[in-house]
C-alpha cells in the first residue's frame, strides 16, 4: 500500500518538474532579449507561448531572434545599409592595395633578358 502512493508521489513530482522545465525552456528566448535589451521583447515573450501551443516548431526561430541584437552594436547593419564587416573588408582591401602600389613604386624595375 505504501509503495502505491510513494509511486504516484513520485509520478505527480516527474510530472509537474517535465511541465515546469517545458515552459522554463521556452522563456530562454525573452530572459536572452531581456538581458540584451532588445527592442522587441514582449513579441519575443508572447510567441514564446504561442511556441508551446505550435508544437515548438517557432522555438529556434524566437532563440535566433534574441540572440540577433546586441545593444552595443544593434543589428550589426550600420545606417548606410552596408554590414560593418563588408565595410571593414573593403577598407582592408584598399590599405593592401595602397601598400602594393607602395612597393611596386619602391622596387626597381627588372630589365628583361
Amino acid at each position: 500500500m505504501f509503495l502505491d502512493y510513494f509511486a504516484l508521489g513520485v509520478l505527480v513530482f516527474v510530472v509537474i518538474t517535465l511541465f515546469y522545465a517545458v515552459i522554463a525552456i521556452h522563456d530562454i528566448p525573452h530572459l536572452m532579449a531581456k538581458a540584451r535589451n532588445h527592442p522587441h521583447q514582449d513579441a519575443i515573450h508572447v510567441a514564446g507561448w504561442v511556441s508551446l501551443f505550435t508544437l515548438h516548431v517557432i522555438w529556434p526561430f524566437l532563440f535566433i531572434w534574441a540572440t540577433l541584437y546586441r545593444e552595443d552594436r544593434g543589428w550589426g547593419i550600420r545606417q548606410d545599409g552596408k554590414l560593418s564587416a563588408e565595410v571593414e573588408a573593403n577598407a582592408e582591401i584598399a590599405r593592401l592595395h595602397a601598400r602594393i602600389a607602395e612597393l611596386e613604386a619602391k622596387t626597381p624595375e627588372k630589365e628583361n633578358a
